[in-house]
């Protein structure tokens, strides 16, 4: 049965339950099949609840929605003021609820109350900017030659599907809705299995704030069935998804069949250049942060640290120092620097990198293995791990941990710290760490790579675009060139003469 949004705007302030609902034109319902599955706490290894396991057909009446709430509905006709402003009270309501939202993204993904804390913030930021970008973002009118009037308009691009992962739930949510319902779109969102209830917590929070019935629709259920489902949909416009690039690929190859416009933000292997003249310690608890914040299983964390060999020992004493100091435990702990990884799959792959690290000739100086902490025996746990004597080549200098996982490495001089940089299919991030602004500014421009950190370990604010080049994807999000990925420019070319044109002379 059903239930509509009205009468859910009833819920507790407490917004644990459970049982989640998906949300499709403007109601929370189950799955048609009335299949649900359980989501766990990986920091407990307990359940938290129950969520429909969508099928193709819920897909369909999902797409539909959305497909009527554009082609018939008044969102996109709204001013772009009046769009702003739901926007804003989308992010009033978070403010209000913050505590709460906050408690909810710890229990379904295990990581820390810091973490939480500034991923639940800047979801309400990322509504906050769009309400202020939507504003601003219109056409252009072009001087012509003669008598001819050319203007252009931004038009919203029609029905999204949007799928995101599991590493930041609330926070990738809001960085796919935002700007999708700002540019006047509709949207079917699918979050990943393992943590679907800030997402869904989410959507209804949007209606709440006024946001119209099939705009913005959540489904839940395996990506492998309905992810891929959503995809190939004849009725979506747009794709935007975030995950790992053997995903994307396969999403990309899809999407191509109906010619959707995509976007595609895909993994990484992020490099971490430490120079001679970088303030030392500054680097080094800006490195430990840029691997091991939200334990390491980060798109853009920066897994493989690149050291000037003038420096290595002095900086390697101090890192592996602090890496043994950082602190596993209570969630909901401020003093708890590292979180649960999100299930035993995911541990045991991480688990296997470092295993084949070692029988490739590397050193693991600290970690390297899963742990118990007390009183969270059943969850997920693995140790902050530093490798050493590795090589680029390497496969754990290769290939995505996702994890509190990094491989540390030397160079002689700027040009080499390059080349290694950029020895790898991906092209997300990189950080730099040094005083010499000609330097800064030759090996910026020298890395492959969409985001650059200069002496800082901080890869996203909105208003800032976030995205990768080479197998990282393509397209910028958290940023004013989002809203130009869900909109068209149409151009309209006036003539404007006394006498009509009679290009035949005839």
């Amino acid at each position: 049965m059903s239930q509509t949004l009205k009468e859910a705007a009833t819920f507790p302030t407490d917004m644990k339950r459970s049982e989640y609902k998906m949300v499709i034109n403007g109601e929370t319902v189950g799955a048609l099949s009335n299949e649900t599955f359980t989501v766990y706490n990986p920091a407990t290894g307990e359940a938290v609840a129950e969520v429909p396991k969508g099928g193709k057909e819920d897909v369909d009446r999902a797409v539909e929605a959305a497909r009527q709430s554009f082609d018939h509905g008044k969102w996109k006709r709204y001013p772009a003021g009046k769009r702003a402003r739901v926007l804003n009270k989308i992010a009033s309501i978070m403010r209000k609820r913050f505590n709460e939202l906050v408690e909810i993204e710890i229990i379904n993904s295990g990581k820390t109350l810091m973490a939480a804390q500034g991923q639940v913030m800047q979801a309400i930021e990322d509504f906050e900017f769009y309400a202020g970008a939507i504003v601003g973002h219109r056409g252009t009118v072009n001087n012509m030659p003669g008598p001819f009037f050319n203007y252009t308009q931004k038009e919203p691009i029609g029905v999204a599907g949007q799928i995101i992962p599991w590493n930041y739930p609330i926070m990738m949510a809001a960085w796919k809705i935002a700007p999708a319902i700002a540019a006047g779109c509709s949207v079917v969102l699918k979050p990943a299995s393992l943590t679907p209830i800030t997402a869904i917590i989410l959507t209804e929070i949007c209606h709440e704030a006024g946001v119209p019935a099939g705009v913005v629709n959540v489904i839940t259920g395996p990506g492998a069935s309905i992810g891929s489902y959503l995809v190939e949909h004849k009725g979506v416009d747009k794709v935007a998804f975030t995950g790992e690039t053997a995903t994307g690929k396969d999403i990309m190859a899809k999407a191509s069949e109906t010619l959707k416009r995509v976007t595609l933000e895909l993994g990484g292997k992020s490099p971490n250049l430490v120079f001679p003249d970088a303030d030392i310690d500054g680097a080094v608890d800006g490195s430990l942060f840029g691997i091991f914040y939200n334990t390491g299983q980060s798109c853009e964390a920066r897994s493989r640290l690149f050291i000037h060999e003038s420096i290595y020992d002095e900086f390697m004493e101090k890192f592996i120092d602090k890496t043994k100091k950082l602190k596993l435990g209570d969630p909901m702990s401020q003093d708890t620097h590292i979180g649960a990884i999100i299930n035993q799959g995911q541990l045991d792959k991480i688990h296997q990198y470092v295993e084949t690290a070692k029988k490739e000739g590397a050193t693991v100086v600290t970690g390297g293995e899963s742990v118990k902490v007390d009183g969270y025996e059943n969850g997920y746990w693995y140790a902050p791990t530093v490798i050493t004597n590795v090589t680029n080549d390497m496969t754990v200098a290769q290939e995505e941990i996702f994890g509190p996982v990094v491989v540390v490495m030397t160079f002689k001089d700027e040009k080499e710290a390059v080349k290694l940089a950029n020895d790898t299919k991906y092209g997300l991030a990189a950080a730099i760490w040094a005083k010499d602004q000609g330097l800064i500014k030759r090996v910026s421009d020298g890395i492959q790579a969409g985001i650059i950190m200069v002496n800082s370990p901080f890869s996203a604010f909105p208003g800032t675009p976030f995205g990768g080049y080479k197998q990282s994807g393509f397209g910028r999000e958290l940023s004013i060139e989002s809203l130009d990925l869900y909109t068209e420019t149409k151009s309209v070319l006036s003539y404007t003469g006394a006498k009509p044109l009679n290009p035949f002379n005839l």
